[in-house]
């Protein structure tokens, strides 16, 4: 194998993997100092390949490859552990981080900030899936990708009032409006601190920072939909 920018050694996750022939997967998985790539797993379907219970979504995972291309060759995998299996809610706001940084992050763009959040949400997650563990990582995403809300100061640079309520114009930030002004999607200065701070203790700034999230997101996606997103939804109906 040709060892050409041969990696070794990188902490990372898998985002998504998917067949890549009859015996081989492509991996996207995140690392720490690289980024988001893309990894050729060969052989890595077949009943016996060392791969085939490694490339696992959520797990920690170091990983060796070599490649110049856009699609590397994954060359070793081993199991990091100290990561518990996720089910039901919290697996799928974990699916919902992955689909998050497929779609927002570009490839090889490396955030190590932003790796280490992701493995401690995951840890978090473990115990319990939390919305304010959500706001958080959305917020820290943003920020990376050089999107971060602006929280503390409105438009005018004047300091966000707790008691004030305001509108959140994208790539803008907070303007302050009248309380008479009957606006949808107000949000309170309070809502605004607490989420700077990430303090999701108070139910109304949860649920404004919740709203608050949705639409920078859908935004800064083009307005793609979620799946992960929709099937929650859909399974809290049923």
């Amino acid at each position: 194998m040709n060892q050409r920018n041969k990696v070794d050694g990188q902490p990372a996750f898998v985002l998504h993997a998917y067949p890549y022939s009859e015996t081989s997967l492509i991996a996207d998985v995140l690392s720490r100092d690289y980024g988001r790539l893309a990894l050729l797993a060969r052989g890595a379907r077949r009943p016996r390949s060392a791969l085939r219970g490694l490339l696992l979504a959520f797990q920690p995972l170091e990983l060796a490859w070599a490649g110049s291309g856009e699609v590397k060759t994954l060359i070793k995998a081993e199991w990091q552990g100290g990561q518990p299996l996720l089910t039901g809610r919290s697996l799928f706001c974990a699916y919902y981080l992955n689909e998050l940084l497929m779609q927002m992050l570009p490839r090889e763009d490396a955030h190590a900030r932003l790796f280490a959040v992701y493995a401690e949400t995951l840890q978090r997650f473990a115990v319990s899936a939390q919305e304010g563990d959500l706001r958080r990582f959305e917020r820290v995403l943003l920020q990376e990708l050089g999107y971060g809300p602006m929280l503390e100061t409105d438009v005018e640079g004047l300091a966000v009032d707790t008691e004030a309520d305001y509108v959140y114009q994208i790539e803008r930030g907070p303007v302050r409006i009248l309380p008479a002004d009957e606006r949808t999607r107000a949000l309170s200065g309070q809502t605004l601190i607490d989420l700077a701070r990430e303090d999701f203790s108070n139910p109304r700034s949860l649920a404004e920072a919740k709203q608050l999230m949705r639409t920078l997101i859908a935004h800064y996606t083009g307005g793609r939909a979620l799946v992960s997103r929709m099937i929650f939804r859909e399974l809290q109906e049923l």
